[in-house]
């Protein structure tokens, strides 16, 4: 299916966030993510099913300063 993530269109076989966490190779901490300008906790994120054209938001933390 088609998802926007991050501004860009990414074709994906995953059907929740945390196969596409995995899919994505995205870390297991530090990370948030929004859909449709909402953010998901990670406690949800294996019952949230993904849909075509949602828009997902990954942000990174980063330390520094």
């Amino acid at each position: 299916m088609r998802l926007v993530i991050n501004n860009k269109a990414v074709e994906s076989g995953a059907e929740n966030l945390t196969q596409l966490s995995l899919e994505l190779n995205l870390p297991a901490t530090g990370i948030a993510v929004a859909v449709n300008q909402r953010m998901i906790p990670r406690s949800e994120w294996k019952s949230f099913i993904l849909s075509e054209g949602m828009d997902i938001i990954i942000i990174k933390a980063v330390c520094g300063g």
